[in-house]
This record gives structure tokens, sequence and C-alpha cells, in this order.
């Protein structure tokens, strides 16, 4: 009862210190464009502030096996639960290798990712991090997987803020300034159907996954005056491109050699469902992998790191290297950005994970380390 009470009595300093719109605020949710006096605010409302924690250790166990299994049974969404523009994270909430409501700290979402499909320990960190740092909430050390609304009708952000981690082109999802960014769109879907009936023989492949990004990347250009493709979203964009080759064919080969059914395509992006009887990738997808089906689709698509200067003029960023190392340094100067004036408490966090998101950096080739907080 005591509990409760101070509950109850917590939700309601917001409105003891002028801030109103800062009552139940989600402890997922980023604190970026509150001032310290807001943060501390809503910290007094918080049920918990871990702060910032170390990396989880690699999971043990990384051969072939059943992952729609008993213990993680499909259970479709419930009204409140978020999911967002990763049909993959979406999935494992719906299968419980994630909190089922789509919200998670770093480190549930790196064991999730090797546990539910295979990715390996290192391209796991670094894609998260890249993401939390950003979109994630550094008191709480929780973060939300995509978007939902509210009873009070208010959007709640998470890995779907645009521009940030999440970007334009997406292989099912709108672009920002065209639509909606994180639900799934079955006009794209078609057209990944239609590639893959014209050069896939009715089944996604690398190929004709390719050839839907590029007219995925056409498209905006064409249509989209602020389509933006720097990096890291010109990473994210070309990696993914090939992600459901690797992750959502069942047993997949080491190198990826097997193709995706449409039907199983739609299961993870539309329903977020394993196919029934799925398993997971025969082998981890390394960073080895992840740079070489990068290459191929960069290769073959050859857009440059640029954006648009109003619709169909788009500009190449020649200073934009688009590497790992850049992709770093640009979140943690963005991170920096976000929070010009952070509370001491948050500084500290920030700090750490900024540290930690410097741990998942390849370490070859070489990448300087930034502490736009100070060491």
């Amino acid at each position: 009862m005591k509990l409760q009470s101070f509950t109850i009595l917590a939700a309601f300093v917001p409105y003891a210190l002028g801030y109103p719109h800062l009552a139940n605020f989600p402890e997922y949710r980023s604190l970026v464009g509150l001032s310290p006096e807001q943060v501390r605010a809503v910290a007094r409302t918080l049920n918990s502030m871990p702060g910032a924690q170390p990396l989880p250790p690699p999971v043990n166990d990384t051969s072939p096996k059943l992952v729609y299994d008993a213990t993680h049974p499909y259970i479709p969404d419930f009204p409140g639960d978020i999911r967002g523009p990763c049909p993959g994270l979406n999935t494992l909430a719906s299968h419980g290798y994630l909190p089922h409501n789509g919200v998670a700290t770093p480190g549930q979402i790196i064991t999730a990712v090797q546990e539910g499909f295979n990715m390996g320990y290192n391209v796991a960190a670094f894609l998260t991090y890249a993401g939390f740092v950003v979109d994630g909430n550094h008191l709480t050390n929780l973060m939300s997987i995509g978007a939902n609304v509210t009873a009070d009708s208010k959007l709640t952000p998470g890995l779907n803020i645009h521009g940030n981690f999440e970007g334009d082109a997406s292989t099912t999802r709108e672009d920002f300034y065209l639509g909606n960014n994180w639900i799934f769109n079955e006009t794209l879907f078609d057209h990944l159907v239609d590639t893959a009936n014209l050069i896939g023989d009715g089944y996604i492949t690398v190929e004709s996954a390719i050839l839907q990004k590029a007219q995925r990347i056409n498209n905006s250009i064409a249509t989209n005056p602020t389509f933006w493709f720097e990096t890291p979203r010109v990473i994210t964009a070309y990696a993914e491109t090939t992600f459901p080759l690797a992750f959502f064919v069942s047993n997949q080969t080491a190198n990826s050699t097997l193709n995706l059914t449409v039907d199983d395509a739609r299961g993870f992006f539309d329903d977020h469902k394993y196919p029934d009887g799925f398993w997971r990738r025969q082998t981890p997808y390394l960073p080895t992998d992840f740079y070489t089906f990068y290459d191929q689709a960069m290769e073959a698509i050859h857009a440059l790191p640029g954006a648009n200067d109003g619709a169909g003029n788009y500009v190449v960023n020649h200073e934009d290297p688009g590497t790992l190392c850049y992709a770093y340094q640009k979140q943690v100067n963005l991170t920096a950005e976000l929070y010009p004036d952070p509370t001491p408490e948050l500084e500290a966090a920030i700090r750490a994970n900024l540290v930690t998101f410097y741990e998942t950096v390849p370490p070859e080739p070489a990448c300087e380390q930034l502490f736009p907080f100070g060491q």
C-alpha cells in the first residue's frame, strides 16, 4: 500500500514542478529535449535508474537450433505493445526473446538477436548501441523498439525516431516525409514480391532484394524532397537489404545460400512471426558476413552517401566515407548535440554508454575514440 501511494504521489511531481506535460513519462523514452530541471522532475517519477550497464557476455551456444519452440510461442501483439521499423526485433518480442511489450535494455536486445537469429555478438552489440545512444533512456537503461500511440493519443518514440538511426528507403516501411515510417506497408512489400517474381523464380534472393532496394532508393530520390542517405543510414540500408536472407530463412547456411519464400517473408515483415518449425541460421552472422553483403549491395546499387536538395536533386556527400568507424563517430557527435546540458547523473550515464559503444567498434582499421563529455 505504501509503494502504491508513493507511485501515485510521484506521478504528480511534474505537475507540482510546473511540467504537467511530463506526467506519466515513459521510462523507456529518451530524455532528449528536456532541460536539466525537467530531467530532474522526470527522474523523481521513475521506478528505477540503474544508469549505464556493461555489455552482456556472448551466448555460449551458437549452433543451429529450433527457436520457434514450446518456450517461445507466438503471442500476437496486445493493445499498447510497441513494435517498430525492424521486423526482426518485432518478431523477437512476439516470441518472448524480448519483452512482449517492446521495451528492452541494450543487453536484452544483444542477447535476443543472438539467441533468436544467431546474429554474431560483435554485429549485435554495434548495431544495438548505435541505436541506443541516440534513442534510448540513459538513466533507466531502457529503449523502445519502435513506436505506439498512448491512450491519450501521444506518440511514444523509440527506434522509429527519424534521422537518428532509422532512415529512408526502408524495404517495407515508408519514408518519414511520405508516410508512416514504422508500420508495415503492403505496397512496398508487393514491390519486394514483384522483384522476386521477376528475377528470383518467385523466391526472394540476394539479387532480387538488391533490385528492390535500388528501386526504393530511386523512388525516394524522385519523390522525397528530404531524402537522407548519409551515414549511418547508408550502412543500415545496404545491410538490411540482405538481412532477410541471412536471418529469415530457416536453418540458413553459413554463406546464406538458401532463398526466402514470400510467405515466410510476410510472416516476419507483417505478422512479426517465425514460420512454423523455424531454426535459426547454422552459424553466427559475423562482421565478415556483414561486410560481404554490404559490399555486394553497395557495388550493385552504387548510391553513394548523400541527401536530396529537393525532390529529384540528389547531392553526394564526398566527405562521408560510409564506414562503421564514421558511423560510430557520427552517433557520438549526434549524442552530444542531443544532450547539450545534461544533469551530472545523466552525463555520467551517457559518458559510460559511449565508452561501451566504442568497445563494439571493429578493431581494424583503427578508429579514433571520441570523448565529447570528457574522459
